[in-house]
């Protein structure tokens, strides 16, 4: 075996490393581990399929996996019996557009001073407790639409590896963007950051620079690449509904992830950018705030996913004059969110297909179900407003896995406390917390005896 000194470790490495005996022994302590037939009851059960939940809801769970779902069910000799009472079974919650690696507070020029001085193995120490805290919060699957220094590959394996307690997650390394666009460095001196951003940074010219970024990031872990379209709220330099990736580059993007069998999602605020990434074949449009009736008709035709992030939109424009935005991002944030609440409505009045995202980051981590109620707010059924977890779960490609209550899916099942479908804020109060058949949290667990 040959030991690389701490010293000559990549940046990367080395996070992972301080990761790990930091928090080596976190998951398990926090799970409690797949033992034996376990039966979960509750009041209630939303499967994640229809429009309706069960009465005395019971799902009997085997190792890692459902094994039956239903009311009234024999309870097998042996099991452990969980009884939730007064509470809801759900299939456990995927946000399908977060950035766990980061996470802003109510100051804008703070953060961007914190950020410039953080390490990558604080900002890694960082991401595990952000990661803990969206599970705790019932979501158990997540994907990760852009990151930096590969945390997010080093907190996706570490929580695949149970070395520390997170939702599953896929990510993207890098964000593929056009120079001077929303991903990239943008409204700062020349090289005040160092050198100038490349590919290996996403940025490039090109389609064949691009097909190139796509290698790059599937190289070195992603599992899904997600392209900015679009100009954004939060970056300095650009307007936020203007294209910025070319017809021929955006084929070129899609083509190359989905010749290499991943995924594709494009940040887009503008209706322009959203159509060149719609005739490349892109799977999801996220945010979508100014999207047009010919968008909206492509994305309906094709079948394509809007991943809406109605609480990021919220989170920004509540937060505007206490969080100190430069004026031009302030602005942008008041014109996205003044035009998202009618796109979103259109959208559901011609049948687009919706799947759940939050942008967490913009918003803490822990509050993503705050979205829930944005949807019912803004035309959902509280039950469709669930389904777009089950949605998600499709648009991730992890359907026949997750994302629904089922005999033969992954034991990801939690509890929130009363009726969901009577009051979707209740998706707020989560009471319960299993993934893959281990439980993470339950509020009505008697405490643990001190040693």
């Amino acid at each position: 075996m040959v030991v690389v000194p701490f010293r000559v470790m990549p940046p990367v490495v080395r996070a992972i490393v301080v990761t790990a005996l930091a928090l080596g022994s976190a998951a398990a302590a926090a799970g409690d581990a797949p033992a034996g037939v376990v039966v979960l009851k509750a009041a209630h059960l939303f499967d994640g399929r229809g429009d309706a939940a069960l009465r005395d809801g019971m799902v009997v769970v085997e190792g890692g996996a459902i094994k039956a779902v239903g009311s009234g069910l024999v309870v097998p000799a042996g099991a452990r019996v969980i009884d939730l009472g007064d509470a809801t079974l759900l299939p456990g919650f995927i946000d399908a557009h977060t950035h766990v690696t980061g996470e802003s507070s109510d100051n804008w020029l703070s953060d961007t001073v914190s950020g410039l001085r953080r390490s990558v193995p604080e900002s890694a120490i960082r991401a595990t407790e952000f990661a803990r805290r969206t599970l705790m919060a019932g979501f158990t699957t997540i994907r990760d639409v852009g990151s930096s220094d590969y945390v997010d590959v080093a907190l996706r394996n570490a929580i695949r590896a149970g070395t520390v307690p997170g939702p599953r997650m896929l990510v993207a390394v890098h964000a593929l963007g056009a120079r001077g666009g929303h991903c990239d460095n943008s409204g700062y001196p020349y090289q005040l950051f160092g050198p100038e951003p490349g590919i290996a940074d996403g940025i490039a010219a090109g389609p064949d620079a691009f097909r190139d970024s796509v290698r790059f990031q599937v190289k070195y872990g992603a599992d899904v690449i997600k392209v900015c379209a679009t100009g954004g709220v939060l970056s300095l330099a650009d307007e936020v509904d203007t294209p910025q990736i070319t017809q021929d580059e955006m084929n070129a993007i899609v083509d190359e992830a989905h010749r290499l069998r991943k995924k594709t999602a494009a940040h887009a605020h503008g209706a322009e950018g959203a159509k060149v990434a719609l005739r490349a074949g892109i799977d999801s449009i996220e945010h979508g705030s100014f999207l047009d009736e010919e968008a909206l008709r492509l994305m309906k035709e094709r079948g394509t996913y809007l991943v809406p992030t109605l609480l990021a939109g919220e989170y920004v424009a509540g937060k505007a004059a206490e969080r100190h935005y430069p004026p031009e991002i302030a602005a942008k944030a008041r014109a996205a969110v003044a035009a998202r609440s009618a796109m979103f409505r259109r959208a559901l009045a011609m049948g687009v297909k919706v799947a759940f995202g939050t942008d967490s980051a913009v918003s803490p981590h822990g509050r993503n179900a705050e979205e829930f109620s944005l949807l019912v707010a803004h035309g959902m059924t509280p039950a469709a407003a669930l389904r777009t977890c089950s949605s998600a779960a499709v648009l991730l490609g992890l359907d026949k896995a997750i994302g629904t209550l089922e005999a033969g899916k992954d034991a990801d099942v939690i509890a929130v406390a009363g009726d969901a479908l009577a009051d979707i804020k209740a998706t707020e109060k989560v009471v319960f917390v299993m993934r893959g058949g281990t439980v993470y949290r339950n509020d009505a667990a008697p405490p643990a005896p001190r040693p």
